[in-house]
């Protein structure tokens, strides 16, 4: 009874996989003028596409603070109350977070206000991307679109609503679409930036100021206290040393007065010897600060992460663009698959509503 049933049940799949045989080999005609037509749209997609350019910049990030004997002298200078770790920058903008902040809307923005020469003339890369992208012609109809411009003079807080409207679009965009950051390893400290755009010229000259901005806003931040810290101790410095070339000159007035003076009154060589004494301690002072500003100056390399730019952007860019072989194939595949689908669900329906 079990084997009658299985055998019924294999002969009606066979059935129904012939009756859907004949059904679609009687709609042949339907199905080839389907897959023609795909294929002719997928070519022409592929023909009127325009070619993406990407702009690739590699480089490598040197942010090591190995110490050795420079960490017991900056222990010691520590001690005295001078502070060069430089660590205030460590967790927002370590070196795992570079590829992070070359995503943030400040540094895309602040490189999309960078002056560029395009064409004879300066220019914005906000402006260029507009003009690129033949942005205009969709505000054709936007009255007060028209004329915007991201001038060169212009600054940043200067700008009305609509220009920070349009600028965060355009930020959008390119974080999104256009900008990749990849870092084949966490551990290996060598990355690789990439720009797309329709236009050469655009992706190279964005990729370019972007590695700078970003660069020296990452310096910048990583080093901030060591420099601060050198400031402080410059200014002591000259201050200290002001003080010494003062005291220096009392002592030598203070022994001018006391010339062919009675020598055993020596109440008048008090003022010489005070002087000696301000002398004396502000050399010393003068010595330990001039040490901690060496070490400062050392701190301050140390906290400098160098960023080394190994390959950059070469005219001629790489050129991606559909082939027209691709776009047949797909083209033709998606149009027959859509139209078996349309036919099957219109037997079903049909069958459905016969009943």
């Amino acid at each position: 009874m079990d084997q009658t049933s299985d055998d019924m049940s294999l002969k009606e799949v066979i059935l129904k996989l012939i009756d859907w045989y004949q059904y679609f080999l009687s709609k042949w005609k339907i199905l080839l003028l389907t897959v023609f037509l795909g294929a002719t749209i997928g070519v022409i997609y592929a023909w009127i596409q325009k070619p993406i350019y990407t702009a690739t910049i590699t480089y490598a990030l040197d942010d090591e603070k190995s110490g050795g004997s420079l960490s017991g002298a900056l222990g010691i200078a520590s001690s005295l109350g001078f502070d060069f770790s430089g660590s205030s920058a460590g967790g927002a903008f370590g070196a795992s977070n570079l590829m992070e902040l070359m995503h943030s809307r400040y540094v895309i923005e602040k490189t999309l206000l960078s002056e560029v020469m395009y064409e004879g003339k300066k220019t914005t890369l906000a402006d260029l991307y507009i003009e690129v992208n033949d942005l205009r012609s969709e505000w054709i109809r936007k009255q007060e679109l028209i004329d915007l411009h991201f001038r060169v003079e212009t600054t940043r807080n200067h700008f009305s609503r609509i220009q920070d409207s349009v600028l965060g679009l355009i930020y959008t965009n390119i974080d999104k679409n256009q900008l990749s950051i990849i870092q084949k390893e966490r551990l290996i400290s060598i990355g690789t930036i990439e720009v797309k755009s329709v236009n050469e010229l655009f992706a190279k000259l964005f990729c370019e100021a972007l590695v700078k901005d970003v660069t020296e806003l990452y310096i910048e931040t990583k080093s901030r206290k060591a420099r601060n810290n050198l400031d402080i101790l410059q200014k002591q410095a000259d201050s200290v040393r002001l003080e010494l070339n003062n005291a220096i000159t009392g002592v030598a007035s203070a022994n001018d007065n006391t010339f062919n003076l009675n020598s055993v009154l020596s109440v008048h060589k008090t003022i010489a010897a005070k002087r000696q004494v301000d002398v004396q301690a502000n050399t010393a002072i003068l010595t330990q600060l001039v040490a901690n500003l060496e070490m400062a100056k050392v701190a301050l390399l140390k906290e400098t992460p160098l960023i080394q730019l190994i390959d950059r952007p070469i005219l001629p860019l790489i050129k991606e663009k559909p082939r027209k072989l691709t776009g047949l194939i797909v083209g033709a595949f998606l149009a027959g698959f859509l139209s078996v689908l349309v036919l099957i669900f219109k037997r079903i329906w049909m069958t459905t509503m016969g009943k």
